[in-house]
C-alpha cells in the first residue's frame, strides 16, 4: 500500500493515522491481546516510530485488498527484520495491522521499551 509506505518513511504519523479505519485491529508482534481503534493503534505507531532506528522497506507484495511490507530496522543493538501485514476495507481505509518481528532478541528489546511507554502513557 503506497500510502502507508510512505507515511511510514516520512515519519508522517498524522497521514498514517488517518489511513487507519475507525474501527481498526492492530496485531502486536509482543502482546497476545489485539489492540482496536485509531487512537490506540495510532499512539502504537507513533510510539514505535520513536523507537525503530534506521527503518527502511525492502520489499513489498500487494494482492488485491492485502499488502505485505517487508522492513529492516534497529532496536537499540538490535537489528530486526519484520513484515507488516495489511488489509484494507473496500473504502480502502486499513481494517487490520498485523507486525512480525526478527529475532527474538530484537523482539523482546521493542517489548521491553513498549512496556515502559505504557506505563508512562
Amino acid at each position: 500500500m503506497k500510502a502507508f509506505r510512505e507515511a511510514v518513511e516520512a515519519r508522517d504519523l498524522a497521514a498514517l493515522t488517518a489511513l487507519l479505519a475507525p474501527d481498526v485491529v492492530f496485531h502486536s508482534p509482543v502482546s497476545f491481546k489485539p489492540y482496536h481503534g485509531r487512537e490506540q493503534v495510532g499512539w502504537i505507531l507513533a510510539t514505535v516510530a520513536t523507537i525503530f532506528e534506521d527503518f527502511v522497506y525492502v520489499d513489498e507484495l500487494e494482492s488485491g485488498l492485502h499488502s505485505a511490507l517487508r522492513f529492516r530496522t534497529r532496536i537499540g543493538d538490535r537489528v530486526a527484520e519484520g513484515v507488516d501485514l495489511i488489509e484494507r476495507d473496500a473504502d480502502g481505509a486499513i481494517r487490520t495491522l498485523t507486525v512480525m518481528i526478527r529475532p527474538l532478541s530484537a523482539l523482546q528489546a521493542l517489548g521491553a521499551v513498549m512496556a515502559a511507554r505504557f506505563q508512562q502513557r
